[in-house]
């Protein structure tokens, strides 16, 4: 409930951005009064609570001692797992999480020139438990439009990778390096991917995937902070945050390139195999 209250409170504050709106008036709190049950409660004398006899007294707790050598035996041995460096989050928690981020990205001007232009921000969807996370680079004319990443030509054959991997988009979570549509559809800026950083981040800390695909040169390239081509980066496991990261070429680049969807599913039978599920060839 809380992270549908959120969403709904990010677009109505959107749409009054579109509208001009800068400031919104500041409303009085009303007041509650000062005096009523808990006060006539708390106000009556109550007997006073006798002290138990001295003899009665609980012992006090003694600390356990232990040798230095138990200590640093431990110190030494101790090893940690996830759930010492992360909370385990609810379903429900996730989705108010992201909802929150979801609503600072629909405020968010940094790149001003996105900002002036965009329809609406995209954010991303899918399942916040999802064991993989897919990464493009930014919307498109179509994702712009609709709110929501790879809806557009090259998302339809997406639908069909994840599809063909027995899978549905729903079973996935998708999101961009950008959450607004650059321009022409123009690659991503340095200073734009930058700005965009800190909810791409949020994002992955959130769901916390066990893999994450980046679909592209563009997603690669920024989350990975490298410099090689994808052609290089490709055919193993790289990665970031605690998750196995798998770059393979992007769909829109297969709609050009209709060869290299071989060179694709190959990269999905390796990722599926480390899952321990056998993909069809």
């Amino acid at each position: 409930m809380t992270a549908r209250l959120l969403k709904t409170a990010c677009q109505q504050l959107e749409d009054f951005r579109r509208a001009g709106v800068t400031h919104l008036p500041q409303v009085e709190l009303l007041k509650m009064p000062t005096t009523g049950v808990a006060e006539q409660f708390t106000s009556e004398k109550l007997p006073p609570v006798a002290e138990p006899p001295a003899e009665e007294k609980p012992n006090e707790i003694q600390p356990v001692s232990s040798s230095p050598e138990t200590t640093k035996d431990v110190v030494e041995n101790w090893e940690p797992s996830m759930e010492d460096l992360q909370p385990v989050l609810s379903l429900e928690e996730k989705q108010e999480q992201l909802a929150q981020v979801d609503c600072a990205v629909k405020g968010c001007e940094k790149c001003g020139n996105l900002a002036s232009t965009r329809t609406q921000t995209v954010f991303g969807v899918g399942d916040p438990n999802a064991r993989i996370l897919f990464i493009g680079e930014a919307p498109g004319a179509d994702e712009d439009r609709q709110g929501e990443p790879f809806v557009g030509r090259a998302g339809q054959l997406l639908t069909k990778i994840i599809e063909a991997c027995q899978l549905k988009r729903e079973d996935v979570y998708i999101c961009n390096i950008l959450k607004c549509r650059p321009p022409g559809n123009r690659n991503p800026t340095q200073d734009e991917a930058d700005n965009c950083r800190a909810f791409l981040d949020q994002q992955i800390q959130i769901v916390n995937p066990e893999y994450i695909v980046c679909w592209g040169s563009v997603a690669a390239k920024n989350l990975l902070d490298s410099k090689l081509p994808i052609g290089r980066m490709r055919g193993k496991f790289l990665e970031y945050d605690g998750a196995k990261v798998l770059c393979t070429y992007h769909p829109s680049y297969l709609l050009r390139n209709p060869p290299a969807k071989k060179d694709v599913w190959e990269d999905m039978k390796f990722l599926f195999r480390d899952m321990g599920i056998e993909l069809s060839s």
